[in-house]
C-alpha cells in the first residue's frame, strides 16, 4: 500500500500522525509542503479526496490568510487554490493518502480509516 503525507515536521499533529503511521507499520512518503509545494492540480485532486472545499484546507489565523483577503467570499475556488499553492503555510496539516482517499490528520488517529 502506497501511503503519502502532507508533513511538516513542526507541527506536533502532524508529528503524532507521522508516529501513529510509524506505529502501524507503516513507512509513508513524506512531503514536506512546505519545501516543496503541491500543484494547483494536486491541491484540487487533495481537496477532491477530501471532500472539501479550499477554505475548509486553509489556516485561516496564518497571515497571509489576512493579507490576502482570502475570507473574501468573493474569491472563487481556483484563486483560494492559488493561495495555497503561493503560500503553502495556509494548508492545513497533516494531510495523509492512502487507498485512494485522503484524510486530514486532526485528531491524528483520523487518518487509520482511509488504511
Amino acid at each position: 500500500m502506497s501511503v503519502v503525507i502532507y508533513h511538516n515536521p513542526r507541527c506536533s499533529k502532524s508529528r503524532q500522525t507521522l508516529q501513529l503511521l510509524r506505529d502501524k507499520g507503516i513507512e509513508p512518503e513524506i512531503r514536506d509542503y512546505l519545501k516543496e509545494p503541491p500543484s494547483a492540480a494536486e491541491l484540487e485532486e487533495l481537496l477532491r479526496l477530501l471532500d472539501l472545499e479550499p477554505r475548509a484546507l486553509m489556516r485561516k489565523k496564518e497571515a497571509p490568510y489576512k493579507e490576502l483577503e482570502l475570507a473574501d467570499n468573493g474569491k472563487s475556488q481556483n484563486e483560494l487554490v492559488a493561495a495555497m499553492n503561493a503560500h503553502p503555510v495556509l494548508i492545513e496539516r497533516p494531510v495523509v493518502i492512502a487507498n485512494g482517499k485522503a484524510a486530514l490528520g486532526r485528531p491524528p488517529e483520523a487518518v487509520l480509516k482511509i488504511l
